[in-house]
């Protein structure tokens, strides 16, 4: 069973920056694309950002682009989320999820793409 864990949410001044983290337990962490989405109170879950399983492609919202930041570490088995300028609309609970099958990178942007998701990490953005 696949577990991902994630950390380093928090709550930060609009501005500020933080990186997420999800850690992933067992040994085929490097042939799935994994994706960040995150959903606010009273919203759906919405797509963030996703990377490819050997890291050579990386996908964004719109609103993310230019200030967040996808990366991966096979040897660690940990997807990264940098985000720097944040603003309070980036408050929300944040989700790590891997992709349903191995060597693939489907429709990122779709959370049924994804078999697996972590807890969630709470990110807080004052004004």
């Amino acid at each position: 069973q696949v577990q991902l864990v994630e950390s380093g949410g928090g709550l930060v001044q609009a501005g500020g920056s933080l990186r997420l983290s999800c850690a992933a337990s067992g040994r085929t962490f490097s042939t799935y694309s994994m994706g960040w989405f995150r959903q606010a109170p009273g919203k759906e879950r919405e797509f963030v950002a996703a990377i490819s399983w050997n890291g050579g492609g990386s996908y964004y919202r719109d609103s993310a682009k230019g200030r967040f930041t996808i990366s991966r570490d096979n040897a660690k088995n940990t997807v990264y989320l940098q985000m720097d300028s944040l603003k309070p609309e980036d408050t929300a609970v944040y989700y790590c999820a891997r992709e349903t099958i191995g060597y693939y990178i489907g429709n990122v942007y779709s959370p049924a793409e994804y078999a697996y998701w972590g807890q969630g990490t709470q990110v807080t953005v004052s004004s």
